[in-house]
């Protein structure tokens, strides 16, 4: 055998052993690259294009059983695109339901009237949304924007609250940074602290820090902090009367990671596993109440792109649905 053969039989080899790309994808791929601010060395392109074409053909399967009306939300190929399940599910770690230092519980409320339809965005208790980047800090945007909700309701005055904060400095109570955290940690923070800084004056920088919190900067304060019992009615109750409300949900499925909008029901999902901390901001139903189609809907901290610019609506009366109810807390300021 000449060396001129082998050394062809030997790069047909390795060409066939490489991932083959569907290239009539090329421009979309160039394009969805360009959109979400992606650059891969050469080795990982390939790698990263053969998982995105498999969550493309995930994406189009799912969303043509919503046109049949199999499925009740679409999907989309967004900044999560070139991303495996397992990679995602990284992102999160379980997040145990603490029992509380202190007993601090509210039953379920008797008020006589509960609006259908609830959305503190338009009351101007809501903040823009924040994207956590690859530190996991759920936990601290979570707290975060239930905070900037009840300072909102006292002052009148909307102010982007610190995570970044949160993340450098609530260890002593039990966080990780960017490893894990848990919103009740964060809350004994604030509240041991005496404030909370303010995003303009303490940047999120989506890594652990050296503590750098200035009391002459505190921009809220925590008194007291309450869990809303573990029920939808009860949560329902606590949103229409208290503002926003920091809860947790199981977010570590594929239909999560490249949700686009509708109302997010995934078989998969459980009550008893809380991965993700959001912000609940209201709540309602899309065509007739009686039909199954009432939603909670939550802020992400994922960026605008994701989502329904950042937000999802999630099944409402449906056992709890992804533990929607499990673990829901807010301040007192």
């Amino acid at each position: 055998m000449t060396l001129f053969v082998f050394l062809a039989i030997l790069c047909l080899g390795v060409a066939t052993a490489a991932p083959s790309s569907d290239h009539s994808l090329d421009s979309e791929w160039q394009e969805w690259k360009i959109k979400y601010g992606k650059n891969y060395s050469l080795e990982e392109e390939g790698q990263r294009r053969t998982v995105w074409e498999e969550n493309k053909k995930m994406v189009h399967q799912h969303n043509m059983e919503y046109n049949q009306g199999k499925k009740g939300f679409t999907m989309e190929m967004n900044a999560f695109g070139d991303m495996t399940g397992e990679e995602f599910r990284k992102m999160m770690t379980d997040i145990p339901v603490q029992t509380p230092r202190k007993r601090r519980s509210i039953q379920q409320c008797r008020v006589s009237y509960v609006p259908k339809f609830v959305d503190w965005r338009r009351r101007g208790y809501v903040t823009p949304v924040k994207t956590q980047g690859r530190c996991n800090s759920c936990w601290a945007f979570s707290v975060a924007g239930a905070i900037e909700g009840q300072m909102f309701r006292k002052t009148g005055r909307l102010a982007s609250l610190s995570p970044q904060n949160l993340v450098d400095c609530s260890r002593p109570e039990g966080n990780l940074g960017c490893y894990k955290g848990n919103t009740y940690y964060a809350l004994e923070y604030v509240q041991h602290n005496g404030g909370l800084e303010a995003e303009a004056t303490y940047p999120y920088e989506a890594k652990e820090g050296h503590c750098r919190y200035h009391p002459e900067h505190s921009a809220a304060r925590v008194t007291d902090f309450v869990f809303v019992s573990k029920n939808e009615e009860a949560l329902m109750h606590a949103v229409a009367t208290i503002g926003p409300i920091s809860v947790g949900i199981d977010a570590r499925h594929e239909s999560f990671k490249l949700y686009r909008g509708g109302i997010y029901y995934e078989p998969n999902c459980r009550s008893d596993v809380i991965n993700h901390s959001v912000l609940l901001v209201g709540y309602g139903y899309e065509g007739r109440e009686s039909d199954g189609s009432k939603y909670w809907l939550i802020k992400n901290s994922h960026g605008e792109k994701w989502g329904m610019n950042g937000y999802m609506k999630i099944a409402r009366d449906k056992n709890n649905h992804c533990g929607i109810a499990t673990y829901a807390i807010y301040p007192r300021v």
